[in-house]
């Protein structure tokens, strides 16, 4: 059990710790706000340095593709629309369990606004069992765990692809708005360091997935709450580079020397660090506007050809969200307009978050009690197929209760 008496005299420390960081955090806000206002003036000559330089950075930034002024104030999105959704949740292999595999459950939402048509909500299981689902990825030296996680996120952009292609077959006499979303972002740096073909695996499917959405004309967008991110504030280093080049590898080498409390010094551009993007926009949007349209940086893009990545900052009422899309979006506008309306009406209908996901989220989930049905549907099974000593491990019946 947690003990709650000896935790209650550690909170003290907390609090002054956090009150610290709020005033320290004040402090590297108003800087970045700086820095902002003089970028407004020359962004165009900033990203000019930036794409001359870009081999010599140390750091990713995106790129702007607006003025950095940019404020643009969403439209209410149409009466009639429609808004597709998947999440994904799994059972993770366990050597305890009476049998070695895993389970994808993939969760399917189809929303439809202003018609007369049922909502799909359900969701799709798929067991793996075979050894060259469990131990493929050991030949590339991932594990089978990790590899379930990237089965997953391919699995929810194929079945993503297959609802949107299909919820309008045969398609209607006029065209509906209609987008699809899926929860977090839609640049899978995870995937950069994987060996080439452990990383194609996962990424050609994903990316034939978003071209079925391109070939419909249906929107993919991908929905960051609560954002870390700090590629948009990463640009106005190089305002604050008081080199007169940005040649990080020169002037800024990747192993700085140490102060006298023994941590690497900082480069001189990184004055308002650990400030994300979200904070930042925070302060300089209103409720309802989004922010200058960016390119996205992140080395793994350069792997997905045409899909390449844009993204904006969204004041939706209750938080700053980043909102991110593929290209051929990002370079239409009138479609970019009307994905960004349905995105912020679904913010609307969750309550600060877009109901779809919470939705699709709802339908994935695996809970103990699914987990422990699941296991028992599996047991049934083998004891029928003929199956001697079906049972967990001593280790994992003794976890499940305590004798003391």
């Amino acid at each position: 059990m947690l003990d709650l008496t000896q935790l209650a005299r550690q909170l003290p420390g907390i609090s002054k710790h956090l009150t610290q960081e709020a005033h320290a955090g004040r402090h590297r806000l108003d800087l970045a706000q700086h820095l902002m206002h003089r970028a407004e003036a020359h962004y165009a000559e900033l990203v000019t340095k930036q794409q001359a330089w870009r081999n010599r950075l140390i750091f990713t930034a995106a790129e702007p593709v607006e003025d950095l002024q940019t404020r643009v104030y969403i439209a209410p999105a149409p009466p009639v629309h429609t808004v597709i959704a998947t999440d994904g949740s799994q059972i993770a292999p366990n050597h305890h369990e009476i049998a070695y595999c895993y389970l994808i459950n993939v969760g399917r939402v189809v929303l439809h606004y202003g018609e007369s048509r049922h909502p799909l909500l359900d969701s799709l299981p798929e067991v793996f069992y075979r050894p060259e689902d469990l131990y493929e990825s050991r030949q590339w030296g991932i594990r089978t765990e990790e590899w379930m996680g990237y089965r997953r996120t391919a699995s929810e952009a194929t079945i993503l692809a297959e609802l949107a292609c299909n919820v309008w077959a045969p398609a209607p006499a006029l065209p509906v708005p209609t987008i699809a979303m899926v929860d977090g972002s839609l640049i899978y740096w995870f995937l950069e360091p994987l060996p080439t073909e452990a990383r194609d695996r996962i990424l050609c499917t994903i990316l034939d997935a978003w071209d079925k959405l391109q070939a419909a004309q249906i929107p993919i967008v991908g929905y960051l709450s609560a954002s870390r991110s700090i590629e948009a504030i990463n640009f106005l280093r190089l305002e604050a580079c008081p080199h007169e080049v940005p040649n990080c590898v020169t002037h800024c080498p990747p192993t700085m020397p140490l102060d006298a409390a023994g941590k690497p010094i900082k480069a001189p551009c990184q004055v308002f660090e650990p400030l994300r993007d979200a904070a930042l926009w925070a302060s300089l949007l209103e409720p309802g506007q989004r922010s200058p349209l960016w390119r996205s940086s992140a080395p793994i893009l350069d792997q997905y050809g045409p899909h390449t990545i844009y993204f904006c900052y969204v004041h939706v009422g209750t938080e700053i969200a980043r909102i991110e899309v593929p290209a051929w979006v990002a370079e239409n506008p009138d479609l970019l307009d009307s994905t960004l309306s349905l995105t912020v009406a679904q913010v609307q209908k969750g309550y600060g978050y877009p109901v779809a996901l919470a939705e699709a989220h709802n339908q994935a989930v695996v809970r103990g009690g699914d987990r422990a049905r699941f296991f028992s549907l599996l047991e049934r099974e083998m004891i029928r197929a003929g199956l001697q000593n079906v049972g967990t491990s001593y280790k994992e019946a003794r976890k499940r209760g305590s004798i003391a």
